[in-house]
């Protein structure tokens, strides 16, 4: 796995804004690649007027949403980077990209987010004829990319976020509907969740991963559970992230990664790091000591992954 960058996602100007150009900078001088806009693929999940709407609000520079900021520079970063997301789903890569994309909606932005890059690569590949599951390890719910799923037995949606939290959802009972009951595994780690709990939140629900048998997944990387990271309340560490890596290779052939959050400038670079040694199955890059749980948080997530075991247990076997 090798990262897809291109300075067309520093035109996303956000100011002094938690999501901003320096998220990316702060990564060093990444080589670049040639992207192509990934704009003829908007409307696999998003409307017309939503595009459209967007488009004029870049123009502008406004405000999408009280969260999601635009500049003139944002619609092109914003197709660039779903055009990233789309090559990344060919090649094995991680696209390092922003505007992140997970909590977009089809008609609305939120959360940072505009165009749901993950999610219009997944449809894409669904309607190749793939089996996808979505690994959502981001801090925060991936309600966008959720609700996009949330009815189809295609996708394996699986997001491991703290709750509470922004947006809200994600409890234990929230599994699909339809043909797609079932298939939507939300993990609520209650805050004050150390890499203790997180571990044992991927081992518990990673047979159902497995049973689903993906032809490829696709990870929203998202790594602001990181312990220093100020818009959350999770305690991971750098060593998590090389672990979820290695998880990934050792259990599935087909694995690509888009970048969602992560916003203290010196742990989002260590922790995207060490998850691509992961994957490429090398030594760990950045270590620090491994992170314990507040006692309340290690019963509070016993509790919730039993209702959650006991709420799947009629579609998986755990």
């Amino acid at each position: 796995m090798k990262i897809l960058y291109n300075k067309i996602f520093l035109e996303h100007d956000t100011g002094m804004h938690p999501e901003n150009k320096k998220r990316l900078e702060a990564c060093g001088d990444l080589p670049e690649t040639k992207i192509e806009s990934g704009e003829k693929y908007l409307e696999l999940v998003h409307t017309k007027d939503y595009i459209e709407h967007v488009k004029e609000m870049c123009k502008a520079g406004m405000h999408l949403d009280p969260d999601t900021m635009t500049s003139k520079g944002t619609y092109k970063a914003a197709v660039h980077a779903v055009g990233a997301a789309i090559m990344a789903s060919k090649t094995g890569d991680f696209a390092f990209v922003r505007p992140p994309g997970h909590h977009a909606h089809p008609t609305h932005s939120s959360g940072f987010c505009i165009f749901n890059n993950i999610a219009i690569a997944t449809r894409k590949l669904v309607n190749e004829g793939k089996r996808v599951m979505i690994f959502d390890f981001d801090g925060h719910l991936g309600d966008g990319t959720e609700g996009f799923f949330y009815y189809t037995d295609k996708v394996l949606y699986w997001s491991l976020h703290q709750s509470p939290a922004f947006p809200g959802g994600g409890d234990v009972d929230e599994i699909g509907e339809g043909k797609g009951l079932g298939y939507t595994i939300n993990v609520p780690l209650p805050p004050g969740s150390g890499d203790d709990i997180y571990m044992k939140a991927v081992n518990t629900f990673m047979p159902v991963a497995k049973q689903f048998k993906p032809d490829i997944v696709a990870v929203s990387a998202g790594f602001d559970a990181h312990h220093s990271d100020f818009l959350l309340d999770l305690r991971l560490s750098y060593n998590t992230y090389h672990q979820l890596g290695k998880i990934l290779r050792k259990k599935f052939k087909n694995v690509f990664a888009v970048l969602e959050g992560g916003y203290d400038l010196d742990a989002l670079p260590k922790c995207a790091f060490n998850f691509i040694a992961g994957i490429n199955n090398e030594q760990i890059k950045f270590e620090e000591r491994s992170t314990d749980s507040r006692a309340t948080a290690r019963e509070e997530f016993e509790h919730r992954a039993g209702m959650l075991k006991k709420n799947l247990s009629e579609f998986w076997k755990l």
